[in-house]
This record gives structure tokens, sequence and C-alpha cells, in this order.
């Protein structure tokens, strides 16, 4: 039992447990100032680029001084080596079961309204409006083609895509100028040294860096290294009475440059005060006037003939030598006085602004160094969401020991050399910068044009290419050869979401009905038709741009050119002019060459001892009158035509026939469960509607039927045969929503044994409880896809179930597993309800095949996610749903022209909900390229880190824990370094260099490493870290984005009358105020904090006590009806709408032993298992970065 898995370990306890081997004690952030997040438009991105005059920085550069160890290895080693403070039982301590998670846009107004639309009428859809044609003024639909003039006026637009001086995302409007007319069709502009953003400097140092933990909570106080004195030096500005930052490289004498001007002016010359500053919980809120957004410069280190100071490595006695680790303070004795006395040095040459023609450098929103002689900037107003932090009396005094995450250093003097924070790149103000810049309307009328963040709020504009909603690609300038691509480290994936929501102000697909005739195809590659087609030879051929090959047109779909070389009918026909469609698909199409059935959903509940006696039984029965109001309904229907079924099982299997006609429902029991079979021909699967009486009847005799069950062992594996069974009989397809609450050990297919050992979570043999034990429910998995039946598996395990096992049912099928630990129905009755209603409302395929294809060239290899494949071309999913993904990645086979554009088109052939046939198409052009910088400037990150994750929760089931994070770390280097070495201007090693749209790219790969899914320990049970592994490959992209980076959201200080969710702020501890309360979720938990300081004036109209200690933090509950009450419960309502899954929600309050979980969310901090701070991550790269270049 680990002594500190409740508490917050002392000083001498944390130095012992908390680092891992190889990755020595580096500088937390400790209380930085909040990132400054501005969301004006004025001056961002900068149009022109100051020339390159001084070495100096001026004001306008943003200095991010520190440094890292000369020495560090085998980080991918750091979770597994190591026991971490969090510990024991994971479950117990949360008491919390892990459900679903989605991410929400940041609620921001859009920078441009949608435009109005006409629309158009949508075949095979009753009641579309009419086309209008005589609306001479309309602009063209969100979804769907101008008729008429408008077809006209379509050309002549303005186009919103082309801001190319806006920013680096094409689309979207810039607030403050008026559309270009005459924009260039390319999405970049011409070259121009004035316009090209030039890349992000992140200066360091040759060999290593440099950090002084001198005073960096949690950690022993080392002394600083002795410094050579000197004879003061002119010329330099004051030192800032804030905590200082960290300068590059350690020069003799101290040098200071501040980052921001400290909470008092003080005039140039004026020395700081040498006493400690007392500092509030979360740093300083920033001053001084909005500054022009410059490249960020991170100087790691100055000049190489200086004497660095790395981060101390082993404790010895010796004085520091230059370039040498600084030695650490030994335990038990107090820190000696820092070197504040000695005046600051001169700025050294090094800062170097760089060249205005490097592509896609870091815009950072940062408060630029003083200056010698300039005058102190006066303060600047609090950021939203961030209130002003005032110190407050005895509070910033040096704290006992055993205060862990709170503790205030007491030398700020000291920790002079270490990178701030709040200068990282960090996703708060990238969300912001986005949806001010890329916000609005996203037209999608050129190749290769970059998305919006996923984050950002816009309405798609579908001219020709796929919403990003729907298909989303790593890059959108793809490297011309197998070899470019393989330079650049980057990978070509595409993450595709085929039934993804719209939002309000879009269209849904339009579906197009051929008749007998069937979609059109090409003869060759069979690509369905699209606006990536050219009619040749009078309209008699169409040639396929993906395979070159022409095609003869059917007569009936004939139609002459116009003198552009159109179709006259172009912008009456959805598929010449959409990216996303759907065509109504022939008896060719569909299994046996028969129409489908309507799909339906199969209840398949466990009535043994442990659901009856949990409530379980009898809550689902009670509600399943409500759960069926929430069926779907079909695009163009008025009401669901969806069937429902009821199977319940324990030993045995009963089948229930509630067919309209009858009486009463009727049970039939299968008691010989090695044989299964379905004993009902008819009356098994119904209309709710037409069978309601039935279904209320069943409900109620259900619970009473097992009201004094004795059975505890269960089947599981004839209960799923059972539900594919009745649907295999009905010749339909269908989901099977199975609720289990065991290991299934009964004698017969499907046994299992418990094999728990967390043990061996996170070290080489972890792979043995993460595959599947046995082959059987693969089998059943593989048997449920031939049959069109999709299985979801809710759990509600009080021990091992071994979801690494059951869970390949669902993996296979396309489907997914929920998890209800300790589920007891009073409490966590209302989320499993709600998980249900989202899980059979939302948009939904079944018995579905897709396929991708490309043009000439590339071809996908790869596929991460929840399906079946036979071939290795097509993905046969049983369903798919609005909330799943598949990565997808693509590779070389041959050359790409560079002159011209790559098309990609998936198609995905399904069942829909009313029981059609049909395909949906999604179409996508990129643009290839020769030159790394282009590729560089076209990146989507966040679609690449979801690829990282479920490729690598593919790997851990083949590869060592370690292997897997090396490889992720050496692969992010080795990205960082071919930017570095191909597209930027010579600048010294020192120097780190971050590609805009990579400029997270550290920080959400230290995330990664993190993650329970990834690194998982001994600290969470097996059933757990499957259950996580399994959530990742399912997850989409709006899910992944908030699950690896948590969402924190202060809530002491909202606005009572608002409705949007509060500003967010940064994963870190050092945002916390100890009178302040914040949540923080990622889709699985939800945690509520509570400082112990909380005033009575927050704490009383929420939870009616008098203080933190008296909230109830087993059962939280927000018990007034004040308006802060009723705010407070608003935000957590919309935090559960946005997710896929609802969380519990835990009660933390400061100081509670389970205040080490919630720790271990906070994913800028020093993990609690000893994984390294963003900072020192960063550090880390910057070193693998120098020996790729070296």
């Amino acid at each position: 039992m680990n002594p500190n898995m409740y508490g917050v370990p002392p000083l001498q306890q944390q130095q012992q447990q908390q680092y891992a081997p190889g990755w020595p004690p580096a500088a937390q952030p400790g209380g930085g100032q909040p990132t400054q997040m501005r969301t004006t438009a004025a001056g961002y991105p900068p149009t022109s680029m100051p020339p390159h005059t001084a070495a100096t920085p001026t004001p306008q550069q943003s200095v991010i001084p520190g440094g890292m160890p000369s020495s560090q290895q085998n980080f991918g080693q750091g979770h597994q080596l190591t026991q971490g403070v969090l510990n024991g039982n994971y479950q117990q301590q949360l008491t919390n079961s892990m459900s679903g998670l989605s991410m929400n846009p940041l609620k921001q107004p859009a920078s441009t309204a949608p435009q109005p639309n006409t629309p158009y009428t949508n075949a095979n859809l009753p009641g579309a409006p009419p086309n209008n044609a005589t609306q001479q003024d309309a602009l063209p639909l969100t979804n769907g083609p101008p008729t008429g003039i408008q077809a006209q006026q379509w050309h002549q637009q303005p186009n919103n895509n082309n801001n190319f001086i806006a920013g680096q995302y094409a689309n979207g409007q810039a607030p403050k100028s008026p559309p270009q007319a005459n924009a260039p069709t390319s999405m970049y502009s011409p070259a121009h040294p004035t316009m090209t953003p030039p890349g992000q400097c992140v200066p360091g140092g040759p060999k290593q860096m440099t950090i002084n933990s001198a005073n960096i909570p949690g950690l022993p106080h080392m002394p600083p290294p002795k410094q050579a004195t000197g004879p003061p030096q002119t010329g330099q500005p004051p030192v800032s009475a804030t905590p200082p930052t960290s300068i590059a490289g350690g020069v003799t004498g101290e040098q200071q440059i501040p980052t921001q001007p400290g909470p008092m002016p003080r005039q140039p010359g004026q020395m700081p005060p040498q006493h400690p500053m007392q500092q509030p919980f979360g740093g300083h809120e920033q001053s001084g006037p909005p500054q022009p957004v410059m490249p960020m410069y991170i100087p790691l280190q100055q000049q190489q003939q200086q004497p660095d100071y790395a981060m101390p490595q082993q404790q010895q006695q010796q004085p520091p030598q230059p370039g040498y680790p600084a030695m650490p303070q030994q335990p038990g004795y107090s820190p000696q006085p820092g070197p504040s006395s000695y005046p600051p040095q001169p700025q050294q040459p090094g800062y170097h602004l760089q060249q205005p023609g490097a592509p896609g450098g870091y815009m950072g929103q940062m408060m630029p160094p003083t200056q010698p002689g300039q005058a102190p900037m006066p303060s600047q107003p609090p950021i939203p969401g961030q209130p002003p932090m005032p110190g407050r009396p005895g509070y910033n005094q040096p704290p006992a020991a055993g205060t862990g995450m709170y503790q205030q250093p007491q030398q700020y003097a000291q920790a002079q050399r270490r990178l701030d924070p709040d200068q990282m790149p960090n996703p708060i103000s990238v969300i912001i910068e986005n949806q001010r810049s890329a916000g609005g309307v996203f037209v999608t009328n050129q190749p290769g044009l970059l998305p919006p963040l996923v984050t950002t709020k816009y309405v798609v504009q579908d001219q020709g290419n796929s919403s990003p909603r729907y298909v989303r690609s790593s890059l959108y300038c793809i490297p011309a050869t197998a070899d470019l691509l393989k330079t650049t480290a980057l990978p070509f994936t595409l993450t595709i979401s085929p039934m993804a929501r719209t939002v309000e102000g879009e269209y849904e697909p339009p579906i197009v009905n051929f008749g007998e005739l069937g979609p059109i195809r090409c003869n060759r590659c069979k690509a369905y038709m699209s606006p990536n087609m050219q009619f040749v030879d009078a309209g008699r051929r169409f040639q396929c741009l993906m395979c070159k090959v022409t095609t003869e047109v059917p007569t009936e779909y004939f139609q002459h050119l116009d003198h552009t070389g159109q179709r006259v009918d172009k912008y009456e026909r959805p598929e010449l002019v959409l990216g996303t469609y759907e065509f109504l698909a022939t008896k060719d199409y569909c299994r046996n060459n028969t129409p489908p059935e309507i799909p339906a959903f199969v209840f398949v509940i466990d009535v043994s001892y442990n659901t009856i006696k949990s409530g379980l039984v009898h809550l689902l029965c009670s509600q399943v009158k409500d759960i069926l109001k929430h069926l779907p309904i079909d695009q163009g229907q008025e009401k669901s035509k969806m069937r429902v079924g009821f199977i319940t099982y324990n030993s045995t299997v009963h089948f229930y026939n509630i067919k309209s006609s009858l009486a009463q429902p009727q049970m039939m029991l299968v008691g010989d469960v090695q044989d299964m079979f379905m004993p009902l021909l008819d009356g098994f699967l119904c209309q709710p509607e037409e069978s309601e009486a039935l279904i209320d009847a069943l409900m109620e005799q259900i619970p009473k039927m097992f009201v004094d069950t004795r059975e505890t062992e269960t089947v599981l594996y004839p209960a799923i045969q059972a539900g594919l069974e009745a649907l295999k009989a009905s010749n339909c397809a269908g989901k099977l929503l199975v609720f289990n609450s065991t290991l299934p050990i009964v004698e017969g297919r499907g046994k299992l044994k418990n094999r728990e050992d967390r043990k061996l979570l996170g070290t080489e043999k972890e792979k043995t409880v993460l595959t599947p034990q046995c082959v059987s429910y693969n089998q059943l998995g593989q048997e449920c896809v031939q049959n069109g039946v999709s299985v979801d598996l809710f759990c509600f395990n009080n021990s091992y179930i071994d979801i690494a096992t059951l869970g390949q049912v669902c993996r296979l099928s396309g489907g997914e597993v929920y998890k209800y630990t300790y589920f007891q129905a009073d409490l966590d009755g209302s989320r499993l309800i709600g998980d249900i209603i989202k899980n059979i409302s939302r948009p939904i395929a079944f018995d579905a095949v897709m396929r991708v294809r490309t043009s000439a060239g590339i071809r996908p290899t790869d596929f991460y996610g929840h399906f079946f494949m036979t071939n290795t071309t097509d993905v046969e999913l049983a369903s798919i749903d609005c909330n799943k993904s598949v990565a997808i990645e693509i590779k070389h086979d041959d050359k790409l022209p560079p002159e011209e554009n790559i098309y990609l088109q998936i198609a995905l052939l399904f069942t829909s909900i009313s029981g059609q046939r049909r395909l949906r198409i999604l179409n996508l052009a990129l643009r290839a390229t020769n030159t790394i910088a282009d590729v560089f400037k076209s990146c989507d990150l966040d679609a690449m880190m979801l690829f990282f994750a479920k490729q690598a929760c593919f790997k851990l089931l083949e590869l060592t824990p370690k292997q897997v994070k090396d490889n992720l770390i050496n692969r992010s280097a080795q990205i960082l370094a071919c930017y570095r070495k191909h597209c930027t201007s010579p600048t010294s090693a020192g120097q780190l260099i971050l590609p805009e749209c990579l400029k997270l790219l550290p920080l959400y790969v230290s995330c990664l490493l993190k993650n329970d899914a990834i690194s998982g320990g001994s600290d969470m049970t097996i059933d757990d870290r499957s259950y996580v592994m399994q959530f990742v490959l399912t997850m989409d992209l709006n899910m992944s984005v908030s699950y690896f980076y948590p969402r924190f959201i202060p809530i002491h200080n909202v606005d009572v009358d608002g409705n949007e969710l509060p500003m967010l702020i940064r994963c870190t501890h050092e945002k916390m105020l100890e009178d302040g309360a914040y949540i923080l979720e990622n889709g699985v938990h939800l945690f509520v904090w509570l400082g112990q300081s909380l005033p009575q004036t927050f704490i009383q109209p929420i939870f009616g006590v008098q203080c933190t200690q008296q909230v109830n933090a087993e059962r939280f509950s927000i018990i007034g009806d004040t308006p802060l009450a009723q705010r407070v419960r608003n935000i957590i309502d919309t935090i559960m709408r946005e997710r896929t899954r609802n969380m519990r929600v835990t009660c933390v309050r400061q100081n509670d032993k389970l205040e080490t979980v919630f720790r271990h969310f906070l994913v800028e901090d020093r993990g609690t298992d000893g994984s390294p701070s963003y900072v020192d991550f960063l550090c880390h790269m910057h070193k693998e970065i120098k020996d790729l270049l070296s």
C-alpha cells in the first residue's frame, strides 16, 4: 500500500517518488501569468514584418527564456518504472464509471453570419422547398447548388476563402476588411516577403538548456549556481519584481529579461526588491496594452561560450562547472541566498528576428520584453473568465510540509532560469484566435483548403468538397513523392465520420434517385459521379479525374454542354456541384439482391441477482417507454419506423413475443444455451406504437418474475448469439444493446476466467492482459458483421469483467462499450438512461461497407477503428453513428504530378433507419507539391493526433509501452527537426522553431503520453485500461480534442445572466485559486473542485452550507434555487449535452484524498506518476531535435 495514496506527500517523499528515471526534477509551471487571449482582430496575423535590423529583441518580439538538462534518457520508461502517488484502487477512489465524450465548439460569436440561401428540390425528400429561380439576388445555398442566374452569381461572388492576408486559415472573413474581390484561386498569396508569415523561433542552446528548479512547488530547494562577480554593465532593462523567468544560457552575473512588467510599475534602472515576492495562487494577471503579434522566440540558450546551467542531475558538493548541471541542495539544509544582488548583464546578441520569408511561424500572443529606457506598460484589463488574482494576506507564506500542489515558493529571487509556461503555445489562445480568424462561413470551393479547427464554430457552404465534419485530412497539401513525405515524417491520414451531425445553417446531404439506372460510375476505377468528373465529346463521355479514363454517359443521363464545357443542368444536379450527397441504391447493392427490411434495436437484459439487487432491471423496465420515444427518424420521415425486441438472460435465455394481436406478452425460454436458436417466427420485433400496451405489460412483469432470483452466474455468449439469431430470422440488420454485470463463468461457449493482474499494466507484459484470452468473441463479432448486427455492451461490473475479451464483439461489429462500475440505480440511473437515449436517437447507418478511392499514385494502407475487414479495401461496419470515426493512413505507390490536384472519394453503402439502401458519397480535393514548406502550412494537428492515438492503441497490443512511447516522441522530433532544417532561415542551434499549424504538437504529444489509454498503470484496473483504449479507437475528433487536453472551467466568477460556457483556462494548478471553484472534464470524468477558502457567498447559494468542508462530496448535488445555483447547474447540463455520454460528477474538495486523482488530469503539470510537465517535455523535445539536426 502506498502511504501517499490519499495524501499529498511531504517534500522528501515527493523527492523520492515523483520522478521517473531519466527525468530529473525540472521546473514546473510555477506561478506564471495567465496566457493573454486577445480576441480582437487587430494586428493578427501580421501582413508585413519589420526588417531584420538588430540582434536584440524589439518590443514586438516575445522572448521565453529557459533551458533543459544535457542528458535526458528513457522518457518512455518514465511511467512504468515509477510507483506514482496515484495509487490504490482507482475505481474505489472515484467510485466512478467512465463514460463517453464529445466536444463542443467554443461558444464564441461567429465572425460572419451564415448567408441566406435558396433551397432546392431534394430528390426523394417529401416536403422540400421548391426551386425559385426568380430570386435574382439570392446567394448560393449553404448546402446545395444554385439554379438559373444564381449559377452565374456563384462564380462572381467575392470569395471568402482567399483571405490570404488574414491568416493561415484560408476561410473565415477578416473582421475588419472587406472581402477580396479579385482574390487569386490559390489558397496562398503570391510569394511576397511581406505576406508570408514567418516561422516561429524558439531559441535555445546547441548542447543543453537551462532550467533551475530552485523554488518549484514539490521539489527540494536547490542552491543557485555560483556566479562570477563582475562590474555591473549598463544598458540592461530593469529586473521585474515578478517571479523572474529564466534566460538563454547561464550568463555570468544575473541577466533577466522580464516577459511581463511586475504588479507595480518601476522606472528604468530601478533595482528589484530583494525580499521574497508574494504572489496569488495562480500567478499575476498580465498587464500592458495589447501588442502587435509577432513571431515568438523562446531563447533556451544564448551564446555557446557562456556557461550553461542545466537541471540538477545528482547530489554532489562540487561547485558547478561551465556547461555542467548545477548541484541540488541537500535535503534538510536551507537554500542559499539567490544571486539577485548582482546587477543585470546587458542583452547578449543571439535573439534574431526570423526573416519574413520563412513559412508559417507561430504568432504568439505574448508580452514583449522590456527594453532599456522603455517606460513600464500600463495595466491591461483582465481576461474574460480569468479574474484578477489579488494576493491575500497570509496565503503565500511558506506552507507546512505536505501541502503538495499548493506550495508557493518562498524565494522567488532564485527562480531566475526557467521557461515561463505562460509564454508557451497553448490551446486556449489557439482556439480563440482560430474562432476569430476562421469562424463563420467555410466555403469548400477550392482544393486543399485548410478547414477551421474542430473547436471553432463555423457553417459549411458545400461547393464541391465534403464538409470537414465528415472527413478531415491530416495534410491538405500532399508531398508529391513518398521520399518527400518520409522526409517530413508527417502522417498522411483521413479521419472519416461519414454520419456526422450537421449544425444549424447546413443542409443534410441530398438524396439523388436515378431509378433503375442506378448511380453513374467510372468504368475503370468505379468512382461515383462527382464534381470531379469532366464531360467531353459534347457531353457524350466523361473523364474520371482519378484514373483519367473516359466513360460513356448513359442515354438517360445525357445533357448538352455550354460554351464553358459545363453541363447546362449542372446546378440542378447535386452530384455535380456538392462534395457530399447520397444515391438511392438499386437491388444490385443489396444483400441477396433483395431490398432490406427496416432495422431494429434489441434489448438484451441481464436478470441475475446482481442486476436485480442494484436496481438496474427495475430502472430499465420503468424507463423503456420513455426511451422508445427517442427512436431515430429518417430524413424526410415524420416518425420512426424502427422496430424493437426484448431478450432477458441469466443462466438461460428468454425471448418475448410482443405481437400487437396478443392479449399479453409471451415468454419463450431456451435452456440449452450450447445450441442457441430462435424459438419465435413472428412477433419478436414490433413497432413500439403498435405494441405499446404489450411492451408496458412486459416491463411490469419482468422485475416481478425475477425479483427472488438467486442466480449469480450468467452466460453472455449465448445471449448475444440469441439476439443475432433473432435478427437473422427477421432478415434485418440492427443493433443489440446488451446489459451485463458479471464475468461469464458458466460452462460452455464464451466461458472466461479471471486473469486480472493489474501489476502487469505499464510493463512489457501488459499486452498479455490487454489482448483477448480466447477467440470465441472475435468469431462471434465476425458473424455479427456478416449479418449486419452491431453490439453495444453496457457493463455494470463490481469486479473484473474482461472488457479486453468481451469488447471484441463491439470492436468488430462497429459497436462500443459503456461502463458503470459500482452501479447504483439511485446515483447512476439518470446517467444510464441518458446514455441509452443518446445511443438510440443519434444518426446511424446499418449494415454498411465503406471504401476509399484515390487518385493514381496514392492508396489507403492502414485502417484504425471499430470495424471488420475481409480484404484490403472494404471496411465492413455493422453500424456506424455520428460519434464514431475511422482513421485511415494513405501512402504513395507512385509519384504525384505536382501541378495537378489529388482527388479522394469515400463511398459508404448502408441501410438507413427507414430501410432504404443508400450510398453516401464524400469527395475531397487536395493539392500536391514538391515544397516542404507548403506541406507544413497545411497540417491539421487535431486529425494527426487522433490518428497517432488510434495507432498507438493498436500498437500497444503488439509492442511494449516503452517502444510505443519512444516511437511517438521520435516521430514528433523528426517532424519538427524537418521543419527546422528545410523551412527556416539559418539560426543558432539553440532555437526551437515551431510551424504555425503544429505549434501545439509538443503539448499534445505530452498529453497523449500521459493519457490513461497509453500510459495507464497499476493505479487503474485492467478493465478501465481496456475501456479507454477502445474508447479512443471509436472516438471522433470532437471527442478527442478535449479527451487528450481536458476542458478546465472556472465557475467561481461566472456571470449569472450568461448562457455560454465560461472562458476555458489552461490545465495546470497554477491557474487555480484557493478561493476558486473549477470544473474539469474530458468526456469520461467530470470533477468539480472546491477551494478551501471559497467564500460563503458562493457556497451558500449553491450547496446550502457555510463552507467547503461542509459540502457533501460523496453525493454531489446542487440544492440551491438561486440564480447562481441555476447558472452552475446549466453549465454542467450544457457539458453533458455536448458529450456523447453522461459523466458522473465527482466533487473534490481541496486537500481531499481524491485530489490526487484530480491532479492526474492537470496535463500541463508534472504527472503524479513522475511524467514530465509541459515545460520539461518541450525542453526534452528540443534536445531530441538538436540531436537529430547534429
